[in-house]
């Protein structure tokens, strides 16, 4: 049967366009499909927008300080930040990159079609009131964010998620976020330093999950420290006048605020795709795919968010790039174990791998090495050592199984472990590879030294 299109992906995130791109760079006749903006959530509602407002918060936090780096003339009471300027720079950040996709897509001659996809059936989409066929259909749909039912709306309430959030033209007085994931850390960090007071209410027993606990409970301190105040355990009831009610400690307990912000997670998106319909499985609310990404029915794939297995940008542009290998005769998997996580404060989190706490489920010999970034020359001159690197490691072989960074600039240093995983290196790969100095990423040999039992700049 011959189709409009060789490829048709659903959905222009990072995941989606990525993937229309190379399926066209392979000769295939593609489409992309954008019911909003090119980018998705990444560009425009999510990663860019957040890191170009924290820039602003770690600039001002660092000219505030700027007595301690001998620069005189600067009176901090004076300082503040113009919120409708700042929108507009991230605005403008946000578009340069947009324009940026929208001109890949077009130059690698993917076809843009604006509107929401539903399907009619395993090969075509209805948009609008037009229909196309694909022999191949990727689903990029990606995520929304959630409020969970169980928490209940009373009266009048300024309840914001992380998209309205990332629209305040002005810095709230008092803040309240409902969890202390990524998305409520990394706003409790950025409020809290453009001037609001803030509270975190999280219902487990510490903050950052997917975070090795030492680590967290390090970046817990830091932030209490600048202020931010966090109640854990904290199980949240319901909204009543902007005073969010939970019980902890056995009680019930209040908080006021002028702005709630809720952090409680995303969920992928289907809505309006009929994936149902057309027979897609499920598993909870994401849509259900083997290892390379394929659904139950043959030529569906699913990729990013939507199919609910790491909902991180460059996750799901690889998983693009899995999901074609597979459609072209390949088969690949992903390791979601070696995929990077980078949470943006100041200092920063990175990790890649396995928690101390899940290797020593597995493992019967594990090692692990710490080195302060007390002890790192660079972290000093930067004028910010709190931090430390963390390593986990198999003792028999010497296998890297996990790798835990909180410090400056780990964000960009924890690729040096994604390549080594990737390349199956191991501690003596690390060990004999020369890290200039001065800098963030030599305080890495020195904690798989520390590991080993051998460190040289720690005792």
């Amino acid at each position: 049967m011959a189709y409009a299109f060789d490829i048709a992906v659903i959905g222009a995130g990072p995941g989606g366009y990525v993937t229309a791109i190379k399926a066209a760079q392979m000769g295939k006749k593609t489409c992309i499909i954008e019911k909003a903006h090119l980018g998705g959530v990444c560009l425009n509602i999510g990663c860019i927008p957040t890191k170009t407002m924290i820039k602003t918060a770690n600039l001002l936090r660092e000219i505030r300080n700027a007595a301690a780096f001998a620069i005189d003339g600067i009176e901090p009471e004076k300082l503040s930040v113009s919120m409708p300027r700042l929108q507009e720079r991230k605005k403008a950040v946000v578009n340069q990159l947009v324009s940026g996709v929208r001109g890949l897509l077009k130059g690698n001659k993917v076809e843009i079609i604006n509107g929401s996809a539903s399907f009619m059936d395993a090969h075509t989409l209805q948009i609008g009131d037009k229909k196309i066929s694909a022999e191949y259909i990727i689903v990029a749909t990606g995520s929304r964010a959630v409020i969970p039912p169980f928490i209940e709306l009373e009266g009048s309430n300024n309840v914001l998620t992380s998209t309205e959030a990332l629209d305040l033209n002005h810095v709230p007085g008092r803040v309240v976020i409902v969890g202390g994931g990524v998305i409520g850390v990394e706003f409790a960090y950025l409020l809290n330093h453009l001037g609001s007071k803030v509270t975190v209410l999280e219902l487990m027993n510490h903050i950052l999950p997917m975070v090795d606990k030492e680590v967290s409970a390090m970046a817990q301190k830091r932030m209490e420290k600048d202020g931010v105040i966090f109640r854990l355990g904290a199980k949240v009831k319901r909204l009543k006048d902007n005073t969010v009610i939970y019980d902890m400690d056995d009680k019930e307990q209040c908080e006021q605020a002028d702005v709630v912000l809720m952090a409680t997670g995303r969920v992928p998106d289907t809505e309006g795709l009929n994936a149902e319909g057309i027979g897609l499985e499920f598993e909870r609310n994401a849509l259900k795919v083997n290892e390379s990404m394929r659904t139950n029915v043959e030529n569906i794939y699913a990729i990013g968010d939507v199919n609910g297995k790491v909902m991180l940008a460059h996750t799901a542009s690889h998983e693009g790039l899995t999901a074609l290998g597979a459609i072209f005769g390949g088969h690949g998997a992903i390791n979601y174990d070696r995929i990077p996580s980078c949470i943006y404060l100041d200092p920063e989190i990175a990790c890649i791998g396995l928690t101390e706490e899940q290797a020593r489920e597995r493992y019967n010999n594990v090692k692990v090495g710490k080195f302060p970034m007390l002890a790192n020359g660079k972290s000093l001159v930067e004028g910010d050592a709190d931090g430390m690197f963390k390593v986990i490691v198999e003792g028999t072989f010497g296998e890297i199984l996990g790798v835990h960074l909180y410090g400056k600039h780990v964000t960009e240093t924890i690729s040096e472990i994604a390549v080594a995983l990737a390349g199956e290196l191991t501690v003596d790969e690390i060990l004999n590879s020369i890290h200039p100095h001065p800098t963030v990423s030599e305080a890495l040999p020195e904690g798989f030294m520390a590991a080993m039992g051998s460190a040289i700049h720690y005792m």
